[in-house]
């Protein structure tokens, strides 16, 4: 069972990592609405100058995309732990319903599985 001092700490933690992915999030958030051409690249055309640039271009707006899809499903596992917190569940598993160890909750402060569930449910959804 955790103590009420380490419940504070977790929440912190949580509190600390919610912070940076929204910093993360703005600037990601930025560079997807980057122009190609135009003033973005000191071009007087809103067509890029080269297909190469539309390629990059293209290939950058995915890859942060994709970034912001991971943040915004780790924003909810954080804000997901922070409830189980106020409810007075947070480092019990929600499968088996044994205590998370601590060094996973340090690792992974969101985690709602223990170590033997997690593998187990990856496992089946990878079938």
């Amino acid at each position: 069972m955790l103590t009420p001092t380490e419940l504070e700490a977790y929440r912190e933690c949580l509190l600390e990592l919610s912070r940076r992915l929204d910093l993360d999030e703005a600037q990601l958030k930025d560079e997807c609405l980057r122009g190609t051409g135009g003033e973005a690249s000191g071009s007087l055309s809103d067509l890029p100058i080269h297909l190469a640039d539309l390629g990059s271009h293209d290939f950058e707006e995915e890859l942060s995309l994709g970034l912001l899809e991971n943040e915004a499903q780790l924003l909810a596992e954080i804000n997901d732990a922070l409830a189980r917190i106020e409810q007075g569940v947070f480092g019990r598993c929600e499968a088996c319903g044994k205590a998370i160890p601590r060094g996973r909750l340090q690792a992974l402060p969101y985690a709602r599985h223990c170590a033997p569930c997690a593998r187990k449910l990856q496992g089946e959804a990878q079938r």
